[in-house]
């Protein structure tokens, strides 16, 4: 059994490429597949308003903050709870940099992110409670996009671009070890 191969071509803080090789299109599917949607994210799932008088309602706004990228550690742990804090008064654009959080390691990905306008006089003060989650029960907990090219039936070449929670490799190891593990599990359920 000849061992797969991780050849990386290119790599930064916002993306990563890399060519698998020794593989199949099974193997490198699924690896696309955890990256996509398994990989434990921070996102604010649960905003308290405690006065809102712009015109946009409670909802949107809370949408809106939900799909903000939050910063998640390496050893973040599901079950863990960030809160952020929020107190804006127009004339003035909120940002994403106005979400101020508990914990200096989890905070906005993206400092630019405009949440809302406010006219004069208009305030918004909020609390958002930020949880690990999974793409696979809401886009939020989405930690990047991936795209792999089969360059032949045993070599694909893939890309990886973070939204900004977490460094490309961590998720390419992140992936790894979940795909190992689930691998192993389904063995012992063999036996």
């Amino acid at each position: 059994m000849r061992l797969m191969k991780i050849n990386i071509k290119e790599a930064n803080d916002q993306f990563i490429e890399f060519e698998l090789s020794d593989a199949n299109y099974e193997f490198a599917n699924a690896l696309r597949r955890i990256i996509m949607t398994s990989i434990p994210i921070f996102a604010i799932d649960t905003v308290t308003f405690y006065e809102n008088s712009s015109p946009m309602f409670d909802e949107y706004i809370a949408h809106r903050i939900g799909l903000i990228p939050i910063k998640t550690p390496k050893n973040a742990k599901e079950g863990e709870e960030i809160l952020f804090h929020l107190e804006a008064e127009g004339p003035k654009t909120v940002y994403s940099s106005d979400l101020i959080s508990t914990d200096q390691e989890v905070v906005v990905a993206n400092q630019k992110i405009p949440i809302i306008k406010l006219g004069e006089n208009q305030r918004l003060r909020l609390d958002g409670k930020a949880i690990i989650g999974y793409a696979k029960t809401h886009a939020k907990f989405q930690a990047a996009y991936v795209t792999y090219n089969a360059k032949d039936d045993k070599t694909f070449s893939f890309y990886v671009e973070t939204f900004g929670q977490m460094k490309p490799k961590d998720i390419l190891v992140k992936a790894l070890d979940i795909l190992y593990d689930q691998a192993a599990e389904f063995a012992k359920e063999l036996k």
